[in-house]
């Protein structure tokens, strides 16, 4: 997937970007940029590609990500979106603040959000009502506003970390293409099998050769890829709660209740009631705005 360099321009007299998003095709593209960037679903619902982490994202996630990490907020077709981003540099605050002996916590988390942050616990709760306050505020309570923001997170020992260690952002321009090719093809027909062959031919190589490009550019194989697309795909149908367990297995894309089943498991690490089980009896489900 080739990543577009985006320039995130703050408005006159801001040293950092904070805005509010309700169209899902803002940004809605494989892109990076130096900024570190700091998102909050507040309504909404999709696929996340951070590095080559890929999985489901919902109303009330937090995502950290790192300077030049590349990343893609796929929403989910007609889905209603509001959405809190911040974007800053990393020495905004100057060249030698994050050198302070009392910031080695803020550079430490600067350095982890390289690899991208899934935020959960307390900071989670916290961080967008942060977020919601930088969007009104303005002169030196704004620089202070993300100041705080930052040390919740700083302080935070539920950071999840997202791309892989070995992810690198260097790909040559033809790669980026392809894998693009193939992300985009795959997530519009998941839900029927998809040959190798078929996937072969839309990233323009042999099957032989795909399955080594694949495996070597997102350190999965292309099976794997599919079926976590396909279980993430049933999660967000066993949340809404509109379909039987049967339904949704074929309308996730497997082809009998065995498959998804054992599937399921290996990658969520739970059965499919007992994900929707716990999904409904955590304090979250209040909070969230699911989208049908």
């Amino acid at each position: 997937m080739r990543p577009q360099l985006l320039k995130v321009s703050s408005e006159p007299g801001h040293s950092f970007s904070v805005r509010r998003d309700r169209v899902p095709c803002i940004n809605n593209k494989w892109h990076f940029h130096r900024e570190v960037e700091l998102i909050h679903f507040k309504v909404g619902q999709g696929t996340q590609f951070v590095g080559d982490n890929m999985k489901r994202f919902k109303a009330g996630d937090v995502v950290l990500v790192g300077s030049n990490l590349p990343h893609y907020w796929r929403f989910d077709d007609g889905a209603e979106v509001d959405v809190h981003v911040a974007h800053f540099s990393e020495n905004f605050w100057g060249g030698s603040f994050l050198d302070l002996p009392e910031n080695v916590l803020l550079k430490t988390l600067l350095e982890k959000a390289r690899r991208g942050l899934q935020v959960e616990g307390d900071a989670k709760r916290i961080v967008p009502n942060l977020l919601g306050q930088l969007l009104d505020s303005a002169g030196m309570s704004r620089v202070i506003l993300l100041m705080e923001t930052m040390h919740v997170l700083a302080e935070s020992d539920q950071l999840q970390p997202l791309a892989s260690l070995g992810f690198k952002h260097s790909l040559g321009e033809a790669e980026h293409l392809r894998i693009n090719l193939i992300y985009e093809y795959s997530l519009r027909h998941f839900r029927r099998p998809i040959q190798l062959e078929e996937i072969a031919a839309v990233a323009n190589i042999s099957p032989n050769s795909f399955c080594r490009f694949f495996k070597s550019r997102t350190r999965k194989t292309y099976s794997r890829f599919l079926l976590e697309l396909r279980v993430g795909h049933a999660c967000k149908l066993l949340i809404e709660n509109n379909l039987s367990i049967k339904q949704l297995c074929y309308e996730s894309g497997f082809n009998n209740f065995t498959s998804f089943y054992k599937y399921f498991k290996l990658i969520t690490g739970k059965s499919p009631l007992g994900y929707q089980r716990e999904f409904v009896a955590s304090p979250a489900f209040t909070n969230v705005n699911i989208t049908p």
